[in-house]
């Protein structure tokens, strides 16, 4: 099996980089389309045969060296008591807003709850013998809180920041209760055979240090310490985090992923060789030409200077309009330019 990507994860020596690209199952794929056409977003994520076929689309297309479970981070939220749609974004019709709101949230029991979840990891651990390890994931608590709370994506989240500052009462009860739910729900994802975790805190990064630090550090620390980790890296993904490195590194991580904000040697300095990093390609550098691609892959692996701990992947997810034969270009030349 390859297992360089989790040679990477644990710091260990590889023959080359790995890579694999966040969103790598989407829209910019004709391959994911067709099936896509089918369903709704939401009956692609509950059926267990589809999200497997899709999950494995991009390693067998791009050839990348890890596959990444196709949902969505709010799957689990939707069984807490919220009713989730997407139109085309995520939307809860009842948001979090009072402590009587968020006393009616309940945990949910993985097994029953989201049983598809679990099922297409199996189905996906057995297809995918032999070929890559499987990564599976979820929304840090703040960013599913973000959404709970806001009711859908929002410019200047302030729904949730006036909760935290002025009613940190409820923020605190809702912080606590996700907290949980998401220990329970990426236990189960262990359990039913992921071999990596990696955890999106996608809003992170729109607090200042200190906020975060108060408000936030606290629960995704609780979090990663909550789960099975003993032979299951994690990876702690928090955009917008280059001015606060030293904090977010503070939860415990063993990877640490970085968005395109910051240098990754620079980074890695910062962070210490006990850290490994995953990054940090701008995604729209992938609308460049591909000797432009080749010289941005290049840029970054010069960065890493060869360190081991290095995954390489883009600092967001991968755009829906991105041609992909410039994702098949970016993931060869990751290969080509890093052999050892």
């Amino acid at each position: 099996m390859n297992n360089r990507f989790l040679d990477a994860c644990w710091g260990r020596p590889t023959d080359r980089t790995p890579v694999w690209l966040m969103r790598q199952a989407g829209r910019y794929l004709p391959e994911y389309m067709a099936v896509r056409s089918r369903c709704s977003f939401l009956e692609l994520c509950k059926t267990p045969e589809l999200a497997a076929e899709v999950t494995i689309q991009p390693v067998d297309i791009l050839g990348v060296d890890a596959a990444i479970l196709f949902s969505d981070i709010l799957t689990p939220v939707e069984p807490m008591g919220l009713k989730l749609d997407f139109v085309p974004g995520p939307v809860f019709d009842n948001p979090v807003r009072t402590m009587a709101d968020v006393e009616k949230l309940r945990i949910p029991d993985p097994e029953s709850d989201v049983p598809y979840v679990l099922q297409a990891i199996r189905i996906l651990r057995r297809e995918l013998a032999g070929k890559v390890p499987l990564i599976g994931f979820g929304g840090a608590p703040f960013t599913l809180a973000c959404y709970m709370v806001e009711g859908k994506g929002s410019k200047d989240w302030a729904v949730i920041k006036r909760m935290m500052y002025a009613s940190p009462e409820i923020f605190h009860a809702l912080m606590e209760k996700v907290t949980m739910m998401d220990m329970e729900y990426l236990n189960a994802q262990i359990k039913a055979g992921v071999q990596a975790i990696q955890i999106f805190d996608t809003w992170g990064g729109i607090l200042s240090p200190t906020d975060y630090k108060n408000y936030v550090l606290p629960y995704t620390t609780k979090l990663i310490n909550g789960l099975n980790r003993s032979q299951t890296p994690i990876i702690h993904f928090v955009k917008g985090a280059a001015t606060m490195l030293q904090t977010v590194q503070q939860a415990g991580a063993d990877v640490m992923g970085l968005d395109w904000h910051v240098n990754l040697g620079s980074a890695r300095d910062t962070l210490g060789p006990q850290t490994a990093v995953q990054g940090n390609l701008d995604p729209t550098v992938l609308y460049a030409p591909k000797g432009i691609i080749e010289q941005e892959v290049q840029r970054i692996l010069d960065e890493n200077a060869g360190r081991p701990g290095h995954i390489f992947n883009l600092g967001h997810g991968i755009l829906p309009t991105v041609a992909p034969e410039h994702a098949i270009h970016m993931v060869e030349c990751v290969h080509r330019l890093s052999q050892r």
